[in-house]
């Protein structure tokens, strides 16, 4: 009897052990949340791609993608607290306000969790390092340039933008001001916001049309913004008066490229910026690189990326899509 009840013992014993083990394995992926603005985007849908690749590729690596459903910092804070309870390994997050998530972030670094911003920045005692999908002074003058290239003899021109607080889009806007002399002719009228709402996007559109009736372009730096404008532009019958622009993805884009909606737009490919915003993460949660001043952090297939003085970092140059090539990239992202 005590021989049978110690075999059971340690059959018992060594089921535990295996069920521990594997409960110990289970867990042993490193997790990575990637944050985004807000869910139901094709943009972070497409980084969501890039940040699994880069997790296949890596090994042992979780992907959680989650984000709210609305645009406002105070919902990305609900989902970061979750993370925090969660004791994921790293956030990775593109911000709807430049300053509201740093408490938040903050307390998610004293509990040991690697941050980063990618896209969208915090402000820097709220991150590790920020990720800018390209130079910002690029992308200022990018956008400006896309409009005033179609009209030489200058024009009107207004801004649809995301949210008062978004971080990229008053970059790229304070960015774009600054080179405005090289662009004579061209009228700033208005920024307007559309929260990256598809609806009220496209109410701002119309109402831009309506106010300016000699408007010649709206610049959307903001892949919802810009389909809902063409969109307005279809409906408002002024397709080949009023040209919309700005920073779009292509599969989203086809249509008003093929319309006439929009002469040409421009973006980074978003597979790759949460690519590297994953291995980015990873590196530096697991030590193998540092954030700080100068340092180069390897983003796989992507390179690497230089921190600048305030640990900020661009990926690529953005790349302009036209009737010339749309045909190549509409089914890609």
């Amino acid at each position: 009897m005590i021989r049978r009840n110690f075999t059971k013992l340690l059959a018992g014993a060594s089921l535990a052990a295996s069920l521990m083990g594997t409960s110990a394995m289970a867990q042993d992926n490193m997790r990575i949340a990637l944050v985004v603005k807000a869910l139901g985007i094709g943009f972070f849908e497409a980084a969501h791609k890039g940040a699994e690749e880069a997790a296949a590729e890596l090994g042992g690596v979780e992907i959680i993608y989650t984000g709210p459903t609305g645009t406002t910092a105070e919902e990305q804070i609900e989902v970061i607290n979750s993370l925090i309870a969660q004791r994921v390994d790293a956030i990775a997050v593109s911000s709807n306000d430049t300053d509201a998530l740093v408490p938040v972030l903050k307390k998610a670094m004293q509990r040991g969790i690697t941050v980063i911003s990618w896209d969208s920045g915090v402000a820097p005692e709220g991150r590790q390092m920020h990720l800018n999908p390209s130079s910002n002074p690029l992308i200022g003058n990018m956008i400006i340039k896309l409009a005033a290239d179609h009209l030489p003899d200058g024009g009107q021109v207004a801004l649809l933008s995301a949210t008062t607080t978004s971080t990229n889009q008053n970059i790229w806007i304070s960015e774009m001001e600054k080179v405005m002399g090289n662009y004579p002719g061209i009228e700033v009228v208005t920024t307007v916001y559309g929260d990256d709402l598809a609806d009220k996007s496209y109410r701002e559109a119309q109402g831009l049309m309506q106010k300016y009736p000699d408007l010649d372009a709206i610049i959307a730096p903001t892949s919802v913004g810009i389909v809902a404008a063409a969109q307005a532009v279809v409906d408002a019958g002024k397709v080949g008066q009023v040209n919309v622009t700005g920073l779009g993805l292509p599969s989203e884009m086809a249509g008003a490229i093929d319309s006439g909606a929009s002469k040409s737009f421009a973006i980074w490919n978003p597979i790759d910026l949460g690519y590297s915003a994953t291995m980015i993460a990873h590196a530096l949660a697991t030590d193998a690189a540092k954030a700080e001043p100068g340092a180069e952090i390897s983003m796989g297939r992507m390179g690497s990326v230089t921190l600048d003085e305030n640990n900020e970092g661009a990926m690529a140059d953005p790349f302009v899509y036209d009737s010339s090539n749309i045909d190549d990239f509409k089914s890609i992202f």
